[in-house]
C-alpha cells in the first residue's frame, strides 16, 4: 500500500487535532470566566450606592465559590463563579440573592448539548439508548444525562411546541411561504408520519418556521386544515409567492384560503421527478438541459430553452417531459419577482436543508412513538436550526413586492 500514510504522520496530525482542541477549550473556558466576572462586577457596580446604617455597602463580592463544569461541545470546561454577599431584603424580609443569567445554578451543560438531543432521538435512538449514543461526543462519563433527564427535557420540549403552536399572529406578514411534507421512518399511533412543514419570510426578509403539524399523505384536506389555523390565529394576510414541491396537496388547498398568491413549483423536486423518468444514460445531458432553464437570466431565454427540452426528448421518453411542461407557468413564476430573489425562490431548499436529517431512513426506532413526541422533536430540530437562518438577500426590494410593484425579468419595471 503505497499511499498509506505513515503511523509517524497519523499519531503527529491526532497530536495536533489534540492541540487544537485544548486550545478551544481553554479560550471557552477563559470567555466564559470573564463573562461572568463582567457579569458580577456590573451587578455590584448597579447597587454601590445601597448601603446600611454604618455606611456599609449592602452588595459585595465575597471571593469564589467552588470550581463547577459544563459540558459543551468542547468537551468539560472548567469554571469558577464569583460569590456576591447581598445584605438586601425583599418587602417580605427574604434576603435577596444574585442569580447569573448566564449559567443558572441548576446548569450543568450548554444548550449545543440540548440542540443535540432532538437530532438524536429522531435519528430513533430510544430514551435507553441516549447514555449510549452520547459517550462518543461527550465522554464515557458525562453526567446528567440519563433516562429521567431526557423524560424531563421530553416534557418540557412538549409544553413549548403546544405554547408555540397556539402562539398569536395578528400582525405578521409573510410575504413569502415555504411548503413541504417530511416523511420520517417513524411508526405513531394509525402508521407513519407525514409532518407538514410552512416556513415565511417576514416583511424584513427573516426566516420564521410558521407551521409544524402531521397530515395524511400531504392531502388536500390537511393542508386545508394548516393554513385555515394560521389564518385563525391572526394571519390575514397571504403571501405574494408560495415555493413547493408539485405533488402536494397545498396547491388545491391554498386557492381555498389565500386565492391570490401566486405559485412557484420548487426546481430541485421537479428536475428530480423528470430525470427519474430517463434512463440514467440521458440522464446528465438532461440535467444541464434543465439548469439552462431555471438559470436563465430572462423568462424569454428560458422559455427558449424550456422548448428545447421538449422537441430534444419528446419523442423518446414523453413522461419525462409531460411531468416538465405540466407545471410550465409555475415553474417560471420566479422571474416576476426582483432576481435577488430567485435563489431563495425557486428550490424549497430552506426546509431541505434544515430537515436533511428527519428524512434520513432510522434503523433503530423501537416500538410505536406518540404523534407529539415526533411533532415536538421535529419542532425542536427545526427551533435550533432557526437560530442561523439568514436573510433574504436584497430584502429591502420586499416592500415593493408587498407594495405590488412590477418586475420583468427581476428588475423592477418604471412607473
Amino acid at each position: 500500500m503505497a499511499n498509506a500514510t505513515p503511523i509517524h504522520e497519523i499519531h503527529q496530525g491526532q497530536d495536533a487535532k489534540n492541540a487544537l482542541e485544548d486550545v478551544l477549550r481553554e479560550g471557552a473556558r477563559q470567555l466564559l470566566q470573564t463573562a461572568i466576572e463582567e457579569e458580577v462586577a456590573a451587578y455590584v457596580a448597579a447597587h454601590a450606592a445601597e448601603r446600611d446604617e454604618s455606611g456599609h455597602r449592602l452588595v459585595v463580592r465575597n471571593g469564589h465559590a467552588p470550581p463547577r463544569t459544563i459540558q459543551t461541545g468542547l468537551g468539560d470546561i472548567e469554571f469558577t463563579r464569583p460569590r456576591v454577599d447581598d445584605r438586601r431584603t425583599d418587602e417580605d424580609g427574604n434576603r435577596r440573592r444574585f442569580q447569573s443569567t448566564l449559567l443558572p445554578p441548576y446548569l450543568r451543560r450548554s444548550k449545543s448539548i440540548e440542540e443535540l438531543l432532538p437530532w438524536l432521538y429522531l435519528k430513533g435512538i430510544s430514551t435507553g439508548d441516549f447514555g449510549e449514543a452520547l459517550q462518543s461526543l461527550l465522554g464515557t462519563d458525562a453526567p446528567g444525562l440519563s433516562a429521567t433527564t431526557i423524560v424531563r427535557l421530553k416534557k418540557v420540549w412538549e409544553d413549548d411546541f403546544a405554547a408555540w403552536s397556539a402562539r398569536r399572529l395578528g400582525g405578521k406578514r409573510y410575504v413569502y411561504l415555504w411548503v413541504d411534507g417530511i416523511h420520517c421512518n417513524v411508526r405513531l399511533e394509525g402508521g407513519r408520519p407525514c409532518i407538514l412543514v410552512v416556513m415565511g419570510a417576514t416583511s424584513d426578509g427573516k426566516k420564521e418556521l410558521l407551521a409544524v403539524e402531521d397530515g395524511v399523505r400531504e392531502s388536500e384536506q390537511s393542508w386545508k386544515e394548516v393554513l385555515l389555523d394560521l389564518k385563525a390565529r391572526g394571519l390575514e394576510g397571504g403571501p405574494e409567492l408560495v415555493v413547493g414541491d408539485g405533488a402536494l396537496g397545498f396547491w388545491k388547498a391554498l386557492p381555498q384560503v389565500w386565492p391570490d398568491a401566486r405559485q412557484q413549483r420548487c426546481w430541485f423536486h421537479k428536475s428530480g421527478n423528470v430525470l427519474n423518468k430517463l434512463p440514467k444514460s440521458v440522464q446528465p445531458a438532461a440535467k444541464r438541459a434543465l439548469h439552462k432553464i431555471w438559470q436563465a437570466d430572462t423568462k424569454e431565454t428560458a422559455q427558449k430553452a424550456f422548448d428545447l427540452f421538449l422537441s430534444k426528448f419528446e419523442a423518446k421518453y414523453p413522461k419525462a417531459t409531460v411531468c416538465l411542461s405540466k407545471d410550465r407557468d409555475d415553474l417560471l413564476a420566479f422571474y416576476d419577482f426582483p432576481a435577488e430573489h430567485w435563489r431563495h425562490l425557486r428550490t424549497t431548499n430552506p426546509i431541505e436543508s434544515t430537515f436533511a436529517t428527519v428524512r434520513l431512513r432510522t434503523t433503530r426506532t423501537k416500538g410505536s412513538g406518540s404523534r407529539i413526541a415526533c411533532l415536538t422533536m421535529v419542532f425542536k430540530l427545526a427551533q435550533a436550526a432557526e437560530r442561523k437562518w439568514r436573510k433574504l438577500n436584497g430584502h429591502a426590494l420586499l416592500r415593493d413586492v408587498i407594495r405590488g410593484v412590477q418586475f420583468k425579468d427581476g428588475i423592477k419595471v418604471a412607473a
